[in-house]
């Protein structure tokens, strides 16, 4: 099993934690990391985007010309696609891009990225992420002893303090060990971890 230091909200080296190899020690699979961020990104779209068909345009309703004798090309309406101001044709309409990966493929998505963030040096343990007061400056002297300006803040559930104290940092993002995303945890530089966010991640993903 890795090793790896533990450190308190000091920055202070306070222990080592074995990590499980079957979660952070495996051979990154990009295939599946490339996928799956498709798959969150794609999640992520809101879908609302709408043009007006020339059903919808207003007006239009009568004929421009009579259709025979004026030399000029046929027309039924000045809403059609190649008039000015006429519909759009074949334009976007509110959709949802949402769809499936299979359960497989994103826990080795996540198991990929959590050893590749390993394998770099960037996974930082502490052993009990949490504030008692809400206090940005607090917060952002933390991450600047451990040098995480671009960080995940992960813990194993809510933890109120910690995200008043780190929404209005930027680069700096929090999130409970439940609902992790790949693209978070390459996204960013540092990955900060709660050390009993650890064991639920393992239980999870062992």
């Amino acid at each position: 099993m890795a090793k790896t230091n533990v450190y308190d909200m000091t920055g202070k080296i306070v222990g080592e934690i074995e990590l499980s190899d079957a979660v952070f020690g495996i051979e990154p699979n990009a295939v599946v990391m490339h996928e799956s961020i498709k798959n969150y990104l794609a999640n992520q779209r809101q879908g609302t985007q709408s043009t007006l068909t020339r059903a919808e345009v207003r007006g239009g309703g009568r004929k421009p010309w009579k259709q025979k004798g004026t030399g000029r090309a046929r027309q039924g309406s000045t809403r059609a696609p190649q008039w000015t101001h006429g519909g759009i044709a074949f334009g976007p309409k509110p959709r949802s891009f949402r769809y499936t990966i299979n359960k497989k493929t994103r826990a080795l998505a996540m198991r990929s990225a959590l050893s590749t963030k390993l394998a770099a040096g960037q996974i930082i343990v502490v052993d009990n992420l949490d504030m008692n007061e809400v206090k940005t400056k607090t917060f952002v002297g933390f991450l600047s002893t451990l040098e995480a300006n671009k960080a995940l803040v992960v813990t194993p559930e809510v933890r109120r303090n910690v995200v008043l104290s780190a929404r209005n940092i930027p680069g700096v993002k929090t999130t409970i060990s439940s609902i992790l995303s790949v693209y978070d945890i390459l996204k960013a530089d540092k990955f900060i971890i709660d050390k009993a966010a650890v064991a639920k991640i393992e239980e999870v993903y062992a």
